[in-house]
């Protein structure tokens, strides 16, 4: 029985635990079975006695049932239970009552326990109706006392409807179990965060403030938010007040409110996903704007400091929220028809759309956006911010506040962007300048292997290109195939000859092994194939695939480019059977004949090849001595005509061939402490040109004769002859003393 009775309580504990069941029904129906056993136990034990003594007539059932002995069991029982609820009631009467000693041992002991368990049911009964009016009687109170409060002060109807509203939801929230921060702070901090995330982090995450912040420090904000309930009708913040908190909508409608004049102006409309306060928190000046309720929200608050403190850990995030507040307070302007302006709308909308927003400039928000910038260029932002941040809006005064705090000029950003590249694309002349006044390295890669240089060439800030060199910038620093490729994708003729121009090699490859020859091939661009062929591309170099130029231009169908492969190939033919070692001339020894040279061919006066100042040249060099002097020995059908090559290709008067043996002299009036030069004369006037960039460390724009006169094809140059080399700036000055050294 004891066992059983054990077991009883066990399982009525679970219950009254379990959720399932309602606790005050379960609560009364284990008073009840207390109750029962209890009357069940006492009749029982109580008939027991009266039938184990020895004289029946003597006991309390006997004096009222002579024979209840032989009556059945059920009149017994009965008979017994009446006694045991009448005493245990403590009504008695009197018609059932002890008889002999043992019996009235027996009462006194369950009077005693009577007393007891009278006392257990009801205290429990009376918790269990007290609890369930308490929480009214509390309302009741506080709403009686805060009236009391409002008449007292004489507080506006409008503060006390908000007060009585507080205090009415938090009833509400009390009653209906809707308190949410209250259940969540009696957790541990990780089963707390887990489930903020799970319910928060949706919302969090397409904040516009957040936009672009990195999981882990949106994870770190929304473990630390407070889930609120506001009414209808409240202030949330008001305007001008210290900004503590920032709010995010979740649930409901509220609106920033603008007080002028003494007239309140609703200037935007917060849903779910929209933030209130930010601009406060962010900036540490007064609220813009107040914050009422216009049906019951729900709101997730976060304090200013525990805000700061996550994101100063992370200095890329911190940048980014600083910017994204500066791109919707660059949008977020208010017209004089538009009282509505939805933040996501804002940040996608149209130039149209931005450009009339700007028309009609509020000035609060125009006020706002100027303190901001004030503030960035003195750097009095609590957010910390990077470089990269301040060249991408182009700041110089901020990006100088942040060297002088000593940080790295060599910082990159997210996507592993050095600042100095940024600077150099958009053509910052002022931040590159800064930057490398501060030790930024011009030849540093980024994450794709560009430099510097190549940024600022792309872009074509010429500004930036010439500072960058004047620094010690170079191309070679870089992926060259890169480069090379990238202006062959372009379709970028005058990039390609600027990348020549700055000492690069365009025919590089990238690391799969494609060359810019093969990007062009595909583009289907014959004049940068040309170009490339010239620069000496090599058409049959095989990228990571085994795919060449020519199999490419064969795959594609360009017609053109397979011309210009095969004249390519031609003549690459023709060269190396006309090509004889100047050794074979001069190098053999006395007694070994020598091998003859052609007899050159120089045409009619009217012929394309006919140049009588370039003949003369040529016979007074020294292959023209050596050639006169076997000129004799020579046959109409030498060694090169043997090997198949047309006459023509072994003239030597021609414009390829020849000016390899013309020599001239170049200086450069410009460069004071330059001397002259002695070089082999090119084949074309830019070539001269690059030459003289080499010599004498400056880009030169024109070819003058030592008359002065300007030289336009380089066919009328001799071999001897002096030229100078200008640029556009140049006017004379100088130069007799330039001529005179």
């Amino acid at each position: 029985m004891g066992s059983s009775t054990c077991f009883g309580f066990g399982v009525s504990e679970e219950l009254e635990k379990d959720r399932k069941f309602n606790y005050f029904w379960v609560r009364c129906a284990k008073l009840i079975c207390v109750t029962l056993f209890a009357v069940h136990f006492a009749g029982c034990f109580f008939y027991f006695i009266a039938a184990r003594y020895h004289d029946p007539s003597r006991t309390w059932i006997g004096a009222s049932i002579p024979d209840f002995h032989v009556q059945s069991l059920w009149i017994r029982y009965v008979t017994a239970l009446y006694w045991s609820i009448t005493s245990l009631s403590t009504v008695g009467y009197g018609d059932l009552n002890a008889k002999n000693t043992w019996e009235m041992a027996f009462v006194i002991a369950y009077k005693l326990f009577n007393l007891g368990l009278t006392s257990y049911l009801i205290g429990n009964m009376t918790n269990l109706v007290v609890h369930g009016t308490s929480r009214t009687r509390k309302y009741r109170d506080t709403i009686q006392a805060a009236t009391g409060f409002a008449q007292r002060n004489q507080l506006p109807d409008r503060l006390q409807n908000q007060m009585i509203s507080h205090l009415s939801l938090k009833f509400r929230i009390d009653s209906e179990g809707l308190d949410q921060q209250e259940t969540l702070d009696a957790l541990p901090k990780a089963i707390r965060s887990s489930i903020s995330h799970y319910l928060f982090y949706p919302i969090v995450a397409k904040v516009y403030l957040f936009r672009g912040v990195s999981n882990d420090t949106l994870f770190q904000l929304v473990s630390e938010m407070k889930a609120e309930y506001f009414p209808p009708r409240e202030d949330v913040i008001l305007q001008n007040e210290a900004p503590t908190d920032l709010y995010i909508v979740v649930t409901g409608i509220m609106d920033l409110i603008d007080h002028k004049s003494g007239a309140e102006q609703v200037c935007r409309v917060e849903k779910t996903g929209d933030v209130a306060g930010e601009i406060g928190i962010l900036c540490c000046r007064p609220q813009t704007f107040t914050a009422r309720t216009r049906s019951l929200c729900q709101l997730l608050r976060l304090n200013r400091t525990t805000f700061l403190s996550i994101v100063q850990s992370n200095v890329g995030d911190a940048t980014t929220i600083v910017n994204n507040l500066l791109q919707v307070l660059t949008l977020c302007f208010i017209g004089k028809d538009i009282l509505f302006v939805d933040l996501s709308v804002l940040i996608s909308c149209s130039v149209v759309l931005v450009k009339y927003l700007k028309e009609q400039e509020d000035p609060v928000m125009m006020r706002v956006l100027r303190e901001i910038e004030k503030m960035l260029a003195q750097g009095r932002l609590d957010l910390p911010l990077t470089l990269c941040f301040a060249v991408t809006r182009g700041d110089d005064l901020l990006l100088h506040q942040l060297l002088r705090r000593g940080l790295d000029p060599n910082e990159s950003d997210s996507n592993g962007h050095p600042a100095l590249h940024i600077a150099a694309s958009k053509g910052i002349d002022n931040c590159v300048h800064l930057l490398l006044d501060y030790g930024a390295d011009p030849n540093s890669q980024d994450s794709e292997g560009s430099v510097p240089l190549w940024e600022a060439m792309v872009g074509k800030h010429g500004d930036v290109v010439k500072l960058l060199i004047e620094n010690g910038a170079t191309l070679s620093s870089g992926d060259m195939g890169l480069f090379a490729s990238t202006a062959a994708e372009q379709n970028s003729l005058e990039l390609l000859e600027d990348i020549i121009r700055c000492g690069g090699d365009v025919t590089v490859p990238k690391r799969d092994g494609s060359t810019a020859l093969h990007v062009a091939v595909c583009e289907g661009n014959a004049q940068v194939v040309n170009f490339l062929l010239e620069q000496g591309a090599d058409m049959d170099k095989p990228d990571c695939y085994g795919c060449t130029p020519r199999n490419l231009a064969d795959q594609k169908g360009h017609a053109m480019i397979k011309a210009l492969f095969e004249a390519k190939r031609a003549q690459n033919i023709t060269c190396m059977s006309v090509s004889t070692p100047v050794s074979d001339l001069v190098g053999r020894r006395s007694g070994e004949p020598a091998i003859p040279l052609p007899q050159l061919t120089v045409g009619n006066s009217t012929g394309e090849g006919s140049d009588p100042m370039r003949k003369t040249n040529f016979h007074n060099s020294l292959l023209g001595i050596i050639s006169a002097a076997h000129v004799n020995r020579q046959s109409e059908g030498g060694i090169l005509s043997s090997v198949g090559v047309p006459r023509s290709a072994a003239v030597l008067g021609g414009s390829s061939g020849h000016n390899a043996f013309l020599r001239v002299t170049i200086s450069c009036p410009e460069k004071a402490n330059s001397a002259r030069r002695l070089v082999p004369l090119p084949c074309s006037l830019r070539e001269l040109l690059d030459i003289g960039r080499d010599k004498f460390g400056f880009l030169p724009t024109k070819v003058l004769a030592e008359g002065g006169a300007e030289i336009d094809d380089v066919k009328v140059i001799r071999d001897g002859d002096h030229l100078v080399l200008v640029s556009d700036a140049w006017t004379g000055e100088g130069s007799s003393k330039q001529d005179g050294a």
